[in-house]
């Protein structure tokens, strides 16, 4: 749990931007300010002795970096001889000196402090004559590791980042997935590796290529830490927004990560992390958005790899790119050989059915289903998300399936586990309580069909009862005089013609032969049909609502008319009584 007071004295210092700064724009200054003095403190210690090594290796002609790396004893170093203390002796040059100090920092910070902008805001609090009055404030601030662990810190942070996306509303769906849905899906990825978690000495490594702040990987560290203290989360992820890369980053930085790992720039277009494999991986992409700009480098790579690219299944149509991002992630997992992996992706209600036989969409979802990749999907709530209202669904992708889940497919609808939240932020009404999420992690991990009330909410498929095969129903041409017209030349000589006006589809079950169907469904209406053959396609949907559809037959009319004319009578008594 962060520190209360830590939280609120950093915050504190909001109270000196009132008026110059919109509360939205807050985080702007107090993110990247709380990063460079928790840097400043880990690194007074040994302070001196880099400043030596640096004077020593260039001296002798040598790139002093992984020298100074090493006296550091951390994963960055600073080489200026000033620190935020001594910033504060010199008021009238706080600006050139803090940015002096910070082009000090090692590259991989320098780009943190980039990406976040902060020279904008140093010029921006100048001009509002508030810049000495802030690094002062925060000078004072106790963020050495002695006093302040990077658990702590990496809490106090978390809270910073919750309170600033909180303020804004409009962009916190884009960068901030509510904690509780990442509580859920960590779960949901860690369940069934418990044991294996909890053992000595244990390394994994997890993997967000939409990262946003960083929220996912934080909660899967804090949960695994947890599990077993000894355990190490090595992280990975990738995020396209500046603002979220820098504070994502830095968040990594304060809590101990290697921040190489973070890679800024679009996952489709550009994979920063190529030929990369991870244990566990997270991933909340955005709905409905069309990948045009990026359509040619992702073509290119189809077209071009195939298969051993990561987009070989197929492609989705350009106004929405969410199942790309699950075909990046399927191209990272683990081979099952070497221990496989897991994954969990937040996608809404598109990916589960739009396509007929034959799209792309219904290609991704026959090479998903085929291989066996899919445990579980959960359908959550509407109203969960900041930026939108709509059904969302979390799925569960794995290339190491428990023997008991093989070839199956679980269907969770935990659309009715929600709680009213006492303040709505945006489109957010709802949240999923404590009780909610170890509701669905039970439903998950028991893997049996389930119903609350009589409905159902826990349903197992095979993975073909999901397939069908699309059948082109064909009639003959007739001339006028009613006769089949024949065909004249090539494999069509001496067979009936097809008319293109009445030619029909029918979408036939895996499980069923699809001459039985034919023979069943079509033949009793038009005879003279039959099936051209050449035209098959197979497809797959998974129709998630109609499998929890519970019929509910309508009232009795003698209840409703009891109703209606009671309802009547009151009327006529209050007209009465207005007119008495």
């Amino acid at each position: 749990m962060p520190d209360p007071n830590l939280s609120s004295f950093i915050w504190s210092v909001a109270d000196l931007l009132r008026g110059d700064y919109k509360q939205s724009d807050y985080g702007k200054v107090i993110l990247p300010f709380t990063v460079l003095r928790r840097l400043d403190c880990v690194l007074e210690a040994t302070k001196a002795d880099v400043l030596a090594e640096l004077a020593t290796r260039e001296k002798a002609g040598l790139n002093p970096e992984p020298f100074l790396l090493r006296k550091s004893g951390q994963l960055f170093y600073n080489t200026s001889p000033l620190d935020m203390k001594m910033l504060m002796g010199d008021q009238d040059h706080i600006g050139e000196n803090l940015r002096a100090y910070m082009q000090a920092f090692s590259p991989a910070v320098r780009d943190i402090f980039e990406s976040f902008e902060f020279h904008i805001q140093i010029d921006r609090l100048a001009k509002a004559g508030l810049l000495y009055l802030v690094t002062e404030r925060f000078a004072n601030i106790d963020l050495h590791p002695q006093a302040v662990s990077n658990a702590q810190m990496g809490a106090v942070f978390e809270e910073l980042i919750r309170k600033f996306a909180e303020l804004s509303n409009e962009t916190a769906g884009e960068h901030f997935t509510p904690r509780e849905v990442i509580r859920l899906m960590v779960n949901l990825l860690f369940i069934e590796d418990d044991d294996a978690l909890t053992k000595p000495g244990v390394v994994r490594s997890i993997y967000d290529p939409t990262a946003g702040t960083g929220g996912m990987l934080s909660v899967a560290g804090e949960h695994l830490a947890d599990l077993n203290p000894d355990a190490r989360l090595v992280v990975y992820g990738q995020e396209l927004n500046p603002e979220s890369y820098a504070i994502c980053k830095a968040d990594m930085l304060i809590k101990g990560q290697d921040i190489a790992n973070i890679i800024f720039g679009n996952t489709l277009s550009n994979d920063g992390l190529p030929g990369k494999h991870f244990d566990y991986m997270l991933s909340n992409p955005p709905f409905g958005v069309e990948w045009k700009k990026i359509e040619k480098e992702v073509r290119k790579e189809a077209a071009g790899q195939g298969f051993d690219g990561r987009f070989g299944p197929g492609l989705p149509r350009v106004s929405d790119g969410s199942l790309l991002f699950l075909l990046h992630l399927v191209s990272k997992m683990r081979p099952a050989v070497d221990g496989g992996s897991r994954f969990g992706i937040v996608l809404n209600g598109s990916p589960l059915f739009t396509g007929g036989a034959g799209s792309g969409e219904s290609d991704i979802r026959r090479y998903l289903l085929e291989n066996d990749l899919v445990e579980a999907i959960i359908g959550l709530p509407t109203d969960m998300f900041y930026n939108t209202g709509i059904s969302t669904y979390i799925w569960i992708v794995s290339n190491r399936k428990p023997a008991v889940r093989k070839g199956k497919l679980q269907l969770i609808d935990a659309s009715g586990f929600w709680q009213k939240m006492r303040k709505s932020l945006g489109s957010k009404r709802k949240e999923l309580s404590p009780e909610h999420i170890e509701e669905i992690t039970r439903l998950f991990g028991g893997f049996e069909e389930a119903a609350c009330d009589g409905v159902p909410i826990s349903r197992i498929f095979k993975n073909e009862d999901f397939g069908y095969r699309t059948i082109t129903v064909e009639r003959p041409q007739r001339a006028e005089n009613g006769e089949i017209v024949l065909g004249t030349k090539g494999k069509g000589k001496g067979k009936p013609l097809a008319d293109t006006s009445l030619r029909d589809t029918e979408n036939v079950p895996l499980s069923e032969d699809e001459q039985t169907y034919f023979e069943r469904e079509v033949l009793p209406h038009a005879p003279d049909a039959w099936i051209d053959k050449a035209k098959t396609k197979v497809g797959y949907e998974i129709p998630f609502n109609r499998h929890f559809y519970v019929f509910k037959p309508p009232r009795p009319l003698t209840e409703i008319d009891a109703e209606l004319k009671g309802v009547s009578e009151r009327i006529l008594t209050m007209i009465g009584e207005l007119t008495a």
